[in-house]
């Protein structure tokens, strides 16, 4: 086989090839047993524990926060 005939059997195969893994991961997705679907409920918990943290940090100290970074700000345009 020449490295000719090697090139073309590559660009035909290449589509064939993806196509391949797009019905396989299509096909594991359909059945459940795909192992990046993650779980749910734990996603929505840590969600919901980030938005609280924030809002915990947030309260008190929302006048230091905005102080900070206005100051900042107004060190970076000013200079």
């Amino acid at each position: 086989m020449s490295p000719r005939d090697r090139q073309e059997e590559g660009r035909t195969m290449r589509p064939f090839t993806y196509l391949t893994t797009a019905l396989a991961a299509f096909a594991a997705r359909v059945r459940g047993d795909d192992p990046e679907r993650g779980d749910v409920p734990g996603w929505v918990m840590i969600t919901v524990m980030t938005a609280a943290l924030v809002l915990a940090i947030l309260i008190p100290f929302r006048e230091a926060i905005v102080d900070a970074v206005t100051n900042a700000l107004t060190s970076v345009t000013s200079g």
